[in-house]
């Protein structure tokens, strides 16, 4: 694990990380959930390799701390889904070698699984969060010299406001905008917000894998509590986060 920590302030009009005990209707988190905030460092700077396995990422972000530095506010909104999903093992094995062409998603299919649906959202608006999160590399890639180069991309990127996609808040309509944050920087306090939220999601993959080769969720939790607008993120190897066993996904 790199000894280095990185700081990010995100913000944004709105924002909606869903419940997943919510079935149909989206109903937002009062707070950023770590698997979004790992989204937010990942847009920015993210590496891996493919090869015959699968893809083989170099690290994954490990987040440390969630600041919520506005008070939470929901907003009602209607909005337009499509129903379908991209299949992931077509993406991986199909279509980005070539094989197959990309099949879109049509917004105004006949089928039952094609289309659009209007669903009622319960979103956030005018989030604000400072982020905390470091990289933690994998087994073959964790020489010092390794680490630091990937803290130094990381740094560069993110002071000059690149990354390789827009970050976004929760879904992908909700874009989130960054600015790195030195650690004599910090000057907004956070909010005057207590809250023990319960069990909240951590992750939707299995952080710990080497290699991503299939598309199987993994859905992980936390009992997550924000003290003074403050909330701190276990590790992801650590007993605090509940996991499935793996063979029973």
């Amino acid at each position: 694990m790199s000894k280095k920590t990185h700081t990010l302030e995100v913000w944004g009009d709105f924002a909606c990380f869903t419940r997943p005990e919510m079935k149909v209707e989206r109903f937002s988190y009062p707070v950023i959930t770590p698997s979004a905030a790992r989204g937010i460092f990942d847009a920015i700077y993210w590496e891996g390799i493919r090869d015959a396995k699968g893809v083989r990422p170099y690290f994954h972000w490990q987040v440390e701390k969630i600041e919520v530095l506005e008070m939470p506010r929901y907003i009602a909104l209607r909005r337009n889904e499509v129903k379908g999903t991209v299949p992931g093992k077509s993406v991986l094995n199909k279509w980005m070698s070539g094989k197959e062409p990309p099949s879109p998603l049509w917004a105004d299919g006949d089928e039952a699984t094609t289309g659009r649906t209007q669903r009622q959202t319960m979103a956030l608006k005018n989030v604000h969060y400072r982020l905390t999160a470091r990289i933690v590399p994998k087994k073959q890639f964790s020489a010092p010299e390794q680490i630091n180069k990937f803290d130094s991309m990381f740094e560069r990127r993110a002071m000059h406001g690149k990354c390789f996609q827009q970050p976004f808040f929760g879904c992908s309509e909700f874009p989130a905008f960054f600015e790195y944050v030195q650690p004599g920087d910090r000057k907004k306090q956070p909010a005057v917000f207590d809250q023990h939220i319960g069990w909240m999601l951590y992750d939707v993959f299995d952080l710990r894998r080497d290699v991503v080769s299939d598309d199987k969720p993994f859905i992980s939790l936390f009992d997550a509590t924000v003290k003074g607008g403050v909330l701190e993120v276990p590790l992801f190897e650590s007993e605090k986060v509940r996991k499935p066993e793996r063979g029973r996904i």
